[in-house]
């Protein structure tokens, strides 16, 4: 897979973990649509990729963990393709 399409009120690419993964993240939650943040992804949908997948993973999962409030675990998943 070279290309994911395009970004939608669903779907949000990433070329790298922002400031602002939080945000993206509630704004989801609160949708009643959801949605799905790709990371490593250019705007155009092309895959970049990441360096350390596992670390970013751990990174995302922590970040969340610690700063939403009130807590949001169960409610999504942090998945490396």
């Amino acid at each position: 897979m070279s290309d994911l399409g395009q970004e939608s009120q669903t779907r949000e690419f990433k070329r790298e973990l922002s400031d602002s993964l939080e945000k993206e993240v509630v704004a989801f939650l609160n949708s009643a649509m959801g949605g799905d943040i790709y990371i490593g992804v250019a705007d155009d949908g092309s895959i970049i990729g990441v360096s350390n997948p596992d670390a970013l993973m751990l990174a995302i999962s922590d970040r969340i963990r610690n700063n939403i409030q009130p807590t949001c675990l169960g409610l999504y998943d942090v998945i490396a393709e």
